[in-house]
């Protein structure tokens, strides 16, 4: 199967084993200041052991101001760099490739975690629940302390000792609100035109490629088109920023349209994959990673043929953690939700994790 095919990234030179990835996942296991938890380590580890040929931690905050929840791997801190060394290490001691995921939450980087007011590309109220939060627009200053702190980030992650980092242009943060028309309503450099709106994830992938080595990868996830409350992304834009990204030093973009088979809602009535779509807008030398609904050996191929070259597994990831290792079996049809709080337990996810994964409907039994 060509899931088992090794994958070599044309500029960085790195290999890898499979065309399997772990998705990012929030799993809240690390310290309060952000410092590395030893739940974190152990259930990124048992996912390395099982044979995942690309581990990408959960998204990890690049400055205080752009943390999203309690419990959270921080990488803004040189406090937090034994704790990442150790990660590292520890992922490298299996065969497999070890990104940090970097990103700041914006309009969701809640006071409470923050202890600062929350700030996005324009001002405007943000719901959470049946609660309002006021959310002021960026400064110049803002935008500038961003664009260091995801460099920064970037420098300490190489100084760790992992192979890249990913850029989480996805989901509501606030890569991604900049990048929207929903919430980037700004009228200087940094809003109104699509050249605009898509500076500030450009300026820092420049900004990163000029500070680490050129065999440090750095991929970007990107969010497709509007997907629940996260409004305002054009399929045609996405399409065209995932191909500026790729000429200006993106070695993959990671397509994240929770089901990696679906066709863009733009274009229904069409017969083509919306990663299709992707893999035709971006030069072959770079490549695409795609996550949603994958869950068998037989789906995981079938993305690939679609155009993809790597899968990235969340759900599966979470309750199996040698997937790779079972997938060798084309046949082979995993477990599903619901699962038990022991068999979680013992697929590697500490106790905060379990109880977190209670707020996913279905998958922990009894939830």
């Amino acid at each position: 199967m060509k899931i088992f095919t090794p994958y070599t990234f044309e500029f960085s030179g790195h290999k890898v084993k499979n065309r399997i990835a772990l998705a990012p996942m929030t799993n809240l296991q690390s310290h309060e200041d952000g410092t590395l938890g030893d739940d974190e380590y152990h259930w990124l580890e048992r996912r390395a052991a099982g044979g995942f040929g690309i581990v990408i931690t959960c998204a990890a905050h690049v400055s205080k101001d752009g943390q999203g929840w309690q419990g959270e791997l921080g990488i803004c801190d040189d406090v937090q760099l034994p704790g990442l060394t150790r990660l590292a290490e520890g992922l490298h001691v299996h065969p497999c490739l070890a990104i940090v995921q970097l990103f700041h939450g914006g309009a969701r980087s809640p006071e409470s975690a923050t202890g600062t007011q929350p700030w996005s590309a324009s001002p405007h109220i943000f719901k959470v629940g049946s609660k309002e939060v006021e959310v002021r627009g960026a400064t110049k200053e803002d935008i500038e302390h961003t664009i260091h702190a995801f460099t920064q980030a970037a420098v300490r992650a190489h100084q760790a000792g992992f192979d890249g980092v990913e850029l989480h242009g996805a989901h509501g943060y606030l890569l991604h609100q900049f990048l929207s028309t929903a919430t980037n309503q700004r009228t200087d450099n940094w809003g109104g035109s699509f050249e605009k709106r898509t500076l500030l994830i450009r300026t820092i992938l420049k900004s990163i490629r000029q500070a680490v080595p050129r065999n440090f990868i750095v991929g970007v996830r990107l969010s497709p088109e509007d997907k629940y409350t996260f409004q305002g992304i054009d399929f045609d834009e996405s399409l065209q920023l995932a191909g500026l990204l790729a000429n200006e030093g993106a070695d993959y973009i990671h397509v994240s349209p929770w089901n990696a088979f679906k066709r863009p809602e733009k274009y229904a009535d069409t017969d083509k994959a919306l990663i299709t779509y992707f893999r035709e807008a971006v030069q072959a030398a770079t490549a695409i990673m795609v996550a949603g609904e994958i869950w068998t050996p037989g789906e995981a191929q079938q993305a690939l043929d679609l155009g993809a070259d790597f899968v990235a597994l969340g759900r599966p990831g979470i309750g199996i953690p040698d997937w790779p290792l079972r997938a060798r079996d084309a046949e082979y049809e995993p477990q599903r939700p619901p699962y038990s709080e022991a068999y979680l337990r013992e697929a590697g996810l500490g106790e905060v994790f379990v109880q977190y994964m209670k707020r996913w409907k279905g998958f922990v039994e009894g939830f």
